[in-house]
């Protein structure tokens, strides 16, 4: 049985984990965070990639942690709303559409525990540095012993160590879009009700949705920059610049979101960017998901790209018996166009969503290996 380390627990890896399993394959999954990572945004499964959570059997357990979004409102800076909606959302799209929009740690929560019989799982763990032969890669971890697998795939997002360790420093690789996104928790002093508010202030905007019942706000704060500097990356950096820049507002409510930014246990801020190599693969080592094409949450499908390539890639590997060469080639001939498509969705339309007709098309452009 070939033996595949998959590094990086969000939600490339373990769904490719369940289908390198079903195919006979023994997967481990080795993830940074000591546990299947809380917070982060509402996400979507759309199209295509709604056959692959079928196939898995998750279909009737997404619907019932699916968001309920009744409608949104625009506000103007001042918090006045100026146009709502009862048909569109803007972080789904059509509130009558047959796409799943659900919380992003739901999926990772109902994802892990689909696979947590079948699949080793190390928490806690990363890879320190890999080695390969004949005999397959070493890997050096950074808490656990060495071990050698037959394969290795990074599905360890934007900033993959394993990427770096096979391809080279990001910089390559990194594709700057202008802005940088935060998400956070907050409690739902709004009193939202299955909606959503969105404001936009010159070089700033964000998004609020009720969730969990509509106890809870999930914030997507935006800014437009450049890339800043490593020292204005950090995180305690990045998070007192959006509580700045969110008490700055004229909403009253901004001093209150510069709050929960301040306190927010979830909080995540990072880039707005896409990764684009010539390469996916490298020897035994192959991308996934975001370490390898991520189209940033401008385009909203993220979570599509790495469920479908996760389904495609196991697939490939299924077929080829075991020349790997043959699997990653074709895994990439397959989903390049794909992906090409659904990263132009993020640029298609500066400062604003790409239009339907053209995430219709990306959404649906592929037809999954048997």
């Amino acid at each position: 049985m070939r033996t595949v380390l998959v590094s990086g627990g969000g939600i490339a890896g373990p769904v490719l984990a369940h289908w390198l399993r079903h195919h006979g394959f023994a997967p481990t999954v080795v993830e940074r965070a000591p546990s299947p990572r809380a917070g982060g945004q509402a996400v979507d499964i759309r199209g295509v990639a709604l056959q692959v959570v079928e196939r898995m059997g998750l279909s009737e357990q997404l619907d019932r942690v699916r968001t309920r979004m009744r409608g949104m409102s625009l506000l103007d800076p001042e918090g006045k709303e100026i146009h709502r909606s009862t048909e569109v959302a803007f972080s789904s799209g059509r509130l009558d559409s047959a796409d799943i929009e659900v919380l992003r740690d739901d999926l990772v929560r109902i994802v892990h525990e689909r696979t947590r019989e079948d699949v080793e799982y190390l928490f806690g763990d990363s890879v320190a540095a890999l080695h390969e032969d004949e005999a397959g890669v070493h890997v050096d971890f950074v808490h656990g012993v060495p071990r050698t697998f037959d394969l290795v795939v990074a599905a360890d997002g934007l900033h993959s160590t394993v990427r770096r360790l096979a391809f080279g420093p990001e910089e390559q690789f990194v594709r700057h879009l202008g802005s940088y996104v935060s998400v956070f928790s907050a409690d739902n002093f709004l009193d939202l009700d299955d909606w959503q508010v969105w404001l936009r202030d010159g070089d700033i905007g964000f998004g609020v949705m009720s969730v969990r019942d509509n106890k809870e706000l999930r914030v997507a704060f935006g800014f437009e920059s450049d890339p800043l500097a490593a020292e204005e990356r950090s995180g305690e950096a990045l998070r007192e610049r959006v509580a700045d820049r969110l008490a700055a507002l004229p909403w009253r409510e901004g001093a209150r979101l510069a709050e929960a930014a301040r306190t927010a246990p979830d909080f995540y801020c990072d880039a707005m960017a896409q990764i684009q190599l010539d390469r996916w693969s490298r020897g035994r080592v192959v991308l996934l998901g975001d370490a390898g094409y991520c189209p940033s949450p401008l385009s909203g499908q993220g979570t599509s790209l790495a469920l479908v390539g996760a389904h495609e890639l196991a697939a490939c590997l299924a077929k080829s018996g075991d020349d790997h060469q043959e699997a990653y080639g074709s895994y990439e001939r397959r989903m390049r166009p794909f992906v090409a498509l659904n990263q132009a969705l993020a640029t298609e339309n500066s400062g604003g969503p790409a239009s339907p007709e053209s995430v219709e098309y990306a959404r649906n452009a592929y037809e999954l290996d048997a």
